[in-house]
C-alpha cells in the first residue's frame, strides 16, 4: 500500500484500549504498520478528541502526563489545522452527504492531505467521498491491496444529453 491514511480517533483509542481484546490488536496493527510506513495522518480535531477520551478511558491507569505523551507523538503525523478552507470544505460535505459536521471536519481534513483512505467506525464501511473511501480498521486488514479501498471514478453515462428545451 502506498496510499496515504486518515485515522479517527476511534482507531486511536480502541489501540489502547484493554476492555476491547478482539479490536485492539487489529487497531494497533494498522497503527504500528502507519508509523514504520510513514503513512498515516490526521487532523488537531482528531489528536484533541483523542487526548480528552485517552484521559477519561483511562482513569487511574494513566497520568495526564502519560496521556499528554501519548497523544503528543502524533505531531510526527502533521495533524492538519482547522482553518477557514477546512471549515468551508467541511459545509460543502455536509450540504453533499448530509452527514454529521463532525464526520464532515474528518473527511475534509482527510481529503486536505490527500489521503485514498479514512480508517473510522463512524462511518459507512465502503462509503466513498469524493477521493477518500471510508473503511473499518476490522473488516479491512493491513495486507489488503490498494484496489480495496481506491474511488473508482464514476463512469460516464451511457445516455445522450438532450440538450436544453426549446422555447
Amino acid at each position: 500500500m502506498t496510499a496515504l491514511v486518515f485515522v479517527d480517533t476511534n482507531v486511536l483509542l480502541y489501540a489502547q484500549d484493554e476492555s476491547e481484546p478482539a479490536k485492539r490488536p487489529r487497531a494497533r496493527e494498522w497503527l504500528e504498520y502507519l508509523w514504520r510506513e510513514r503513512r498515516g495522518r490526521m487532523s488537531m480535531q482528531v489528536l484533541s478528541e483523542y487526548y480528552v477520551n485517552l484521559k477519561r478511558m483511562a482513569g487511574s491507569r494513566l497520568t495526564t502526563q502519560e496521556a499528554w505523551e501519548s497523544a503528543s507523538n502524533y505531531f510526527a503525523w502533521k495533524p492538519l489545522q482547522a482553518d477557514e478552507a477546512l471549515l468551508r470544505r467541511a459545509r460543502e460535505i455536509e450540504q453533499r452527504y448530509l452527514i454529521n459536521w463532525w464526520d464532515c471536519m474528518v473527511v475534509g481534513a482527510a481529503q486536505a492531505q490527500d489521503c485514498d483512505l479514512l480508517l473510522t467506525e463512524d462511518l459507512q464501511d465502503g462509503a466513498i467521498f469524493g477521493s477518500v473511501t471510508v473503511r473499518s480498521p476490522f473488516t479491512l486488514s493491513v495486507e489488503d491491496r490498494t484496489e480495496a479501498y481506491t474511488a473508482r471514478p464514476v463512469p460516464a453515462s451511457r445516455h445522450k444529453s438532450r440538450g436544453r428545451p426549446k422555447r
